[in-house]
C-alpha cells in the first residue's frame, strides 16, 4: 500500500516583491484634477464643435445689446427665423466679413420705418423696442413700406444710427440660406450672458 500525502501551498502573486509606493496624496490629486479638466475641456470642445460655435463681435452696431469684442455663442442648426432674433449673417457684400444684427421683418412681413416720428412698424403695427440705443433717423437708399420675399430676412442693427443694414442696398434683404445660425447667449464677458429681453 502506497502512501499519499497532500500539501496545500498558498498561492500570493504579491509574495517576495516589494511594497510598492504609492505616490503622495497632493501629486495623485494633481493628476486627478488635471484628468478631470482635460475631460472637460474635450466636452465643451466637442459641443462648440458639433452644435454650437463661438462668434466674436467686431464693431458697435449692435450696442447696447452686444459690444465690440464680446463672444457668443450660435446655434448653427435653426432653420427658421423669428422677429426679434439675433443672427449672424455671411451674406457678399462689399467688406466681405460676416456681420451680426437684429431680425426686424420676416418673409411676408412689410415693414415701414418713419424717420421723422423715429418709429418702426411691421405689418402695421409698431414695434416696442426696448433693446435699441436711440430711435431709428437714419436712413439709406431703401424706400419704404418695403414688403419682405419669402425666405427672406430684413435686419438692423441695435445701434440704429450707427449701422449698416437692410436699410441699405449694400445689405438689402437677407437670403436666409446665408444665416450661419442665431446667437444664444453672451459667453465673453461671462458676468452678462443674457442677450435677450425677457
Amino acid at each position: 500500500m502506497r502512501r499519499i500525502e497532500e500539501f496545500w501551498i498558498e498561492f500570493n502573486p504579491d509574495a517576495g516583491r516589494a511594497e510598492e509606493k504609492k505616490p503622495p496624496f497632493p501629486v495623485t490629486f494633481l493628476f486627478d484634477i488635471t484628468d478631470s479638466v482635460k475631460g472637460a475641456v474635450l466636452v465643451v470642445f466637442l459641443v462648440f464643435a458639433l452644435v454650437f460655435r463661438a462668434v466674436g463681435v467686431d464693431g458697435d452696431s449692435m450696442n447696447p445689446t452686444l459690444n465690440d469684442k464680446d463672444w457668443v455663442a450660435v446655434a448653427g442648426s435653426v432653420t427658421e427665423f423669428d422677429r426679434g432674433d439675433i443672427v449672424i449673417i455671411n451674406q457678399p457684400w462689399r467688406r466681405n466679413v460676416p456681420i451680426i444684427k437684429r431680425v426686424i421683418a420676416v418673409g411676408g412681413d412689410t415693414i415701414n420705418i418713419d424717420f421723422e416720428r423715429r418709429e418702426v412698424y411691421v405689418n402695421g403695427i409698431k414695434l416696442d423696442e426696448p433693446y435699441i440705443s436711440e430711435p431709428t433717423w437714419l436712413s439709406y437708399d431703401i424706400e419704404f413700406p418695403l414688403t419682405v420675399d419669402e425666405g427672406k430676412l430684413f435686419v438692423m442693427g441695435d445701434n440704429r444710427n450707427d449701422s449698416i443694414d437692410s436699410r441699405s442696398s449694400q445689405i438689402g434683404l437677407i437670403d436666409e440660406r446665408y444665416v450661419l445660425g442665431k446667437a444664444l447667449i453672451r459667453i465673453y464677458p461671462p458676468d452678462e450672458w443674457k442677450i435677450y429681453e425677457e
